[in-house]
């Protein structure tokens, strides 16, 4: 209130004073504020973003105006807000621009998230062309390249990289038994692009020698990828990787550390401060500046098949990346798989292996049976589960050292049969198969977990039960009463151990529960090799092949390994060799007679049958696509179809589905689930 001429100016208490001078300075700051967020910015007025929605019809770059309060911020790979559809939806500066092709006045950015740019364009680049890749959308591959916000962890400071003190020639010697490897690792140094295949021998430390092939990446000032099927072999890379180069060159990308830790190290790559990376799926994505190198290791492992859209794999996302980005790029195992075969077929990569007198040298492999010595030995040896070859081996291998026992399925007794007829043990309750927990306890249902203390069988009569099928607890019984003076350790299920001493004894784990022995195993014995190839899969001679190798592979130089099985059995004679590429090539070969990935690509489309008569009606299929189906899956709701096409038409088909999921999309018809190129089928 203005005074009067008459009157006299009030006088304010020094308190109140002071609050009337606070709230004009924040209504000043407010009215700057306003001002700042409408007026845009002269300088790269126009922000292109990618929104955060699973839409297919809406994949693509939508543009912004930039308000001045947020033209130093807004920069390409930050977080933002913006006003889309009626509501605030996130989303990324994937580039500035001066200019737009938006016929009218564009909206501003409601709000600047982070000023952390997170998403690098080399990693925008390759989400776009995974998910043409795979038929998806993009969104849905930067929630996998982009973990979460911590905005706590994001004002911590990244430690700068030390100074490296490793010589990059020392991976020359390291390497030095693979002849193949020293080209390989002279035109890494170099920076060009060689691309490989690598069958690891018996044996071999592999971390060791992948931590060598990325501190020679380092030393000649380029960064490396480095992908692992899960935390345990990230974890044996880990510890190479510090124990070669020292700590603060290398992050650790898995989720087990949590997100915060997961954010930490994440912003220490995109910082720039850290350029190796060794993790499992989604550190392919990983925002490594000066990239030169990628490798995957132990690519046959299903854990590098990401379950969620669009089911991207780990290889074929760096080999994709090594393309975009001309890195070296390195296909890694014991086993290979006939995708690494196909890489060598086509020529888009060199082999990397050992001699074959030297793969004699690291380990002695056989087979159960498998001459007329051992047969006169043990005429049973064809039908026992555990021969007496095997017996020997162990007692041969715990003289030495601790011994592996490897068996497919985790428990005791998984599946009983009548001890006479050989009939299968049913639940009188709901007919579901009876198991055994454990030595001591009577039978139960697998289903309903009945119990069935006075079993008896319907067909003949008999109590009697006997086990076809026995898992690890039931083998470590069996093992700990042939030799009661020897530990027997079990590894399986949720009680996996990654590591034991070198003292004498017998380690009984499932494949890929195997812990790794100190100075490595005397001895490697495979049960149950029938059971691994009786899956009801494509895969399932590669799959078993490649566990074998993998329990091989921790063998100790100059050890023995037994496999318990028909010895005319082809990949077990494979094993026997030790030679994993030629049977990569018979199975490539039996692919192509068959038009089986790779020599194909094949796409499966999932839904109810009305969503695929109308995704049918929408495709425009390269000429040479077969159409399959569709056929019923285990859901009575849903059917399947499977598209497949000469590997030529891979990249058409699809474009195919894209464009078919951005017009559903659009007319907002019921989804379908697209795969390209599943793992299994």
């Amino acid at each position: 209130m203005t005074p009067t001429p008459d009157e006299p100016a009030l006088e304010l208490p020094g308190l109140v004073r002071d609050r009337v001078a606070e709230g004009r300075a924040k209504a000043a700051a407010t009215r700057a504020r306003k001002v700042a967020e409408a007026e845009i910015a002269e300088v790269d007025p126009v922000a292109r973003v990618v929104l955060d929605l699973p839409l297919a019809h809406l994949d693509r770059t939508f543009d912004y105006a930039v308000p001045v309060a947020m033209a130093e911020g807004a920069v390409a790979g930050t977080r933002v807000k913006v006003r889309f559809g009626g509501q605030d939806v996130d989303g990324f500066v994937v580039a500035r621009a001066a200019a737009t092709d938006h016929d009218g006045r564009l909206a501003p950015l409601k709000r600047l998230v982070s000023a952390e740019p997170v998403l690098s364009p080399a990693v925008a680049a390759l989400c776009e062309r995974v998910a043409e890749r795979y038929a998806g959308v993009s969104a849905d591959v930067r929630r996998l390249a982009v973990p979460p916000r911590h905005a706590s962890t994001e004002k911590e400071p990244t430690p700068a990289e030390p100074e490296l003190a490793y010589d990059g020639t020392a991976a020359d010697r390291a390497w030095a038994a693979y002849p193949a490897a020293a080209p390989f690792l002279a035109h890494l140094r170099e920076g060009h692009p060689p691309r490989a295949v690598w069958s690891a021998g018996p044996g071999e430390d592999w971390p060791l020698l992948l931590a060598h092939l990325a501190g020679a990446a380092l030393a000649a000032g380029r960064g490396s990828i480095l992908c692992l099927p899960d935390h345990r072999d990230v974890a044996r890379l880990d510890a190479a990787l510090t124990a070669l180069l020292g700590e603060g060159h290398h992050v650790a990308l898995h989720a087990d550390p949590g997100p915060a830790s997961r954010y930490r190290e994440f912003l220490g790559v995109a910082r720039g401060q850290r350029r190796i990376v060794v993790g499992t799926r989604s550190a392919a994505f990983a925002p490594v500046r000066d990239l030169g190198l990628v490798v995957v290791w132990d690519d046959g492992d299903d854990l590098h098949a990401e379950p969620r859209a669009p089911y991207p794999h780990v290889r074929e996302v760096l080999l994709l990346r090594a393309e975009q980005e001309r890195t070296a790029a390195l296909v890694g195992g014991f086993a290979r798989t006939v995708e690494a075969q196909h890489l060598l077929h086509t020529g888009w990569a060199r082999e990397i292996a050992l001699p074959r007198v030297a793969v004699r040298e690291r380990a002695l492999i056989g087979v159960s049976g498998a001459s007329d010595v051992a047969l006169d030995r043990d005429p049973t040896a064809g039908a026992a589960r555990v021969p007496k070859e095997a017996h020997d081996a162990l007692r041969w291998g715990l003289e030495r050292g601790p011994v592996l026992v490897q068996t497919p399925r985790a428990g005791y007794a998984l599946r009983l049969a009548c001890e006479r007829c050989r009939t299968p043990a049913r639940c009188q309750a709901c007919s579901g198969p009876l198991e055994l927990t454990g030595p001591t306890t009577p039978p139960r249902c697998r289903w309903c977990a009945t119990e069935a203390p006075g079993w008896s069988c319907t067909e003949c009569g008999a109590t009697g039960l006997r086990a076809p099928v026995v898992g690890d607890a039931r083998t470590a019984d069996e093992l700990g009463r042939s030799f009661p003076k020897v530990a027997v350790v079990s590894s399986s299920g949720d009680k996996v151990r990654s590591t034991i001493g070198p003292e004498p004894r017998i380690v009984v784990a499932t494949p890929g529960a195997e812990p790794v022995a100190e100075g490595g195993y005397a001895v490697v014995v495979l049960l149950d090799t029938w059971w691994a190839l009786g899956r009801d899969s494509m895969r399932a001679p590669e799959e078993a092949l490649r566990r074998w190798c993998n329990a091989v592979g921790l063998v100790r130089p100059g050890g023995r390994a037994l496999a318990v099985g028909d010895p005319a059995i082809p990949v077990l004679q494979a094993l026997v060799r030790w030679d994993t590429a030629g049977f990569a090539v018979r199975e490539a070969e039996e692919r192509r007679e068959a038009r089986l990935p790779p020599a194909a690509r094949i796409a499966t489309v999932t839904g109810p049958p009305g969503a695929l008569d109308d995704l049918r009606a929408l495709l425009d299929l390269p000429e040479a696509a077969e159409v399959l189906g569709p056929v019923p899956t285990r859901d009575p709701d849903l059917e399947r179809l499977v598209l497949r096409v000469p590997r030529a038409d891979g990249v058409a088909l699809a474009r195919a589905l894209g464009e078919a999921q951005r017009l559903r999309s659009a007319r907002k018809l019921e989804p379908v689930r697209i795969q390209v190129d599943p793992w299994e089928l």
